[in-house]
């Protein structure tokens, strides 16, 4: 795959996921320089390093995933957990003030009022002429 000249012909070689991760374990190592390592692997020096940034931003997002105390929670399920646990928590307190509500003050206060049957309006030049 490599000329004499040392440029690399042919078909591009594709690692499997284990390939990748031992190319990052090489690199992060020591045991192999990025260069040494993309000759051993049979890949362009471009891939190591992708591979490498591509390893560590996965680690990065894991460890920001990772809800301590909560393990195999993903921090956006740990508040959904959480957001319920209010929810539950508000109703409870609704549900306490209604019934000490009704205690207090009766099913009565919470009809709306009766509608008042209001006497008809007529103009006070009319009364005033009726007499």
């Amino acid at each position: 795959m490599v000329s004499d000249s040392g440029m690399r012909t042919g078909r591009r070689r594709r690692l499997s996921p284990s390939e990748k991760w031992e190319v990052f374990t090489v690199v992060l190592t020591g045991q192999a320089r990025q260069r040494e390592a993309a000759d051993r692997f049979g890949v362009d020096r471009s891939r190591v390093v992708a591979i490498c940034r591509m390893a560590k931003r996965a680690a990065l997002e894991a460890f920001a995933a990772a809800v301590p105390g909560r393990p195999g929670v993903s921090s956006e399920r740990a508040q959904i957990e959480q957001l319920g646990a209010e929810i539950e928590r508000l109703r409870a307190t609704v549900t306490e003030q209604a019934v000490s509500l009704h205690l207090h003050e009766g099913k009565a206060r919470w009809d709306p009022p009766p509608a008042r049957s209001r006497p008809e309006w007529t103009p006070r030049s009319r009364l005033a002429c009726s007499s």
